[in-house]
């Protein structure tokens, strides 16, 4: 139904999401994760949960198309979690299938990234999964990050690949194979960080792959660092 019939409490909460995914946009770019309109920042919308799980129905994205300076809150586009259009005078980007279908089926995931950034694409180029040996990675992905399936944009074949990989995984991150990354997070800022530091690991663990073999941290270790970071640190 169109975003007008949705009670005002949805109305505000989608309001403030497109301000929220708006100025998260901003990131890809400063952090050298995109080029001209690929990639895309997606959030779900969360409104007061006294108002019950049944509102959690709608997810805010970057229309397709569209450059990085053009946007604005009032240019991101609301689809269900179906991926039809709600709200939004532009179509919704061509990844919002994968956006959706994650959504629907991790219901803890609140925001979702995906970038061509070019170190991160080059492992998925290969589908090789990039090793775990920086405790950066173990702190922030909790093992290797993952490779999912070859799959065809424009349904949601890619948002099963994503699912299905996470499921298995520590990792907020995975390689679409020939495709590229996206990451989850609890919401769209996690999310953007995820992708900024899986870029930073696949340019480093390459780099360290050119001087030699690098050396895996064993799992003992990995399991302590991310537990540190995720439940200590990080709190």
């Amino acid at each position: 139904m169109p975003l007008t019939d949705y009670p005002e409490h949805v109305r505000e909460a989608v309001a403030a999401t497109r301000e929220v995914v708006a100025r998260l946009h901003a990131e890809l770019p400063r952090w050298g994760l995109v080029v001209w309109t690929a990639g895309n920042v997606s959030q779900r919308v969360v409104v007061d949960p006294e108002h019950g799980p049944s509102e959690r129905d709608l997810l805010v994205i970057k229309p397709s198309g569209v450059t990085y300076d053009e946007l604005t809150p009032e240019s991101m586009v609301v689809c269900d979690l179906d991926g039809t259009l709600v709200d939004g005078e532009r179509s919704p980007s061509s990844d919002t299938a994968a956006h959706a279908y994650v959504y629907r089926h991790l219901p803890e995931v609140g925001g979702v990234v995906h970038t061509h950034s070019t170190y991160a694409t080059a492992w998925a180029a290969r589908a090789e999964p990039v090793p775990c040996v920086l405790t950066m990675m173990a702190d922030e992905f909790g093992g290797p990050i993952p490779i999912g399936p070859f799959a065809l944009i424009g349904d949601d074949s890619i948002g099963r690949g994503i699912v299905d990989t996470l499921r298995e995984s520590r990792s907020p991150a995975v390689l679409m194979q020939n495709h590229g990354p996206f990451t989850i997070g609890q919401d769209a800022k996690a999310a953007v960080k995820a992708a900024v530091m899986v870029e930073e690991v696949a340019r480093t663990v390459h780099i360290s792959r050119q001087l030699g073999d690098p050396l895996p941290i064993p799992q003992d270790k990995v399991d302590s660092l991310f537990d540190r970071y995720q439940n200590v640190y990080g709190r």
